[in-house]
């Protein structure tokens, strides 16, 4: 199960911080590459970034370079994405996702993803 959290609205050039928290048994038993993706009205989901299960990798979509970084913490099984200089454009319903994988792969596309926990509003002002 994967619970996403850290959401809401926030004017243009704010931060959020976005957590993400695994728990059950595949979790614990299986290392996972995991990513955050966000879909905004009218459009399809998008991959935003991506951490291999150990953290030495790390990869993000290009709109959000620079100013997105994710990270995780295998002790407490969360991943989290701290957003700074939060564009409108970044309006959208953020997703968490997994998959067993243990290799440094971090960049992953929707169709991939295992698992997924139910999403999180951002809405950026202008």
């Amino acid at each position: 199960q994967l619970q996403a959290s850290g959401g809401g609205l926030v004017q243009a050039g704010g931060s959020l911080r976005l957590s993400c928290a695994a728990a059950g048994r595949t979790f614990s038993r299986y290392v996972m590459g995991m990513g955050w993706f966000r879909q905004a009205p009218g459009k399809e989901r998008e991959f935003v970034a991506a951490i291999n299960w150990s953290g030495i990798s790390s990869n993000y979509a290009d709109s959000v370079k620079a100013r997105f970084t994710i990270s995780r913490d295998n002790l407490e099984n969360t991943v989290s994405l701290q957003m700074n200089s939060l564009k409108p454009e970044d309006t959208a319903v953020y997703y968490c996702a997994a998959r067993r994988d243990g290799s440094n792969r971090a960049l992953f596309v929707p169709s991939e993803m295992e698992f997924w926990g139910k999403g999180t509003q951002v809405t950026v002002s202008s």
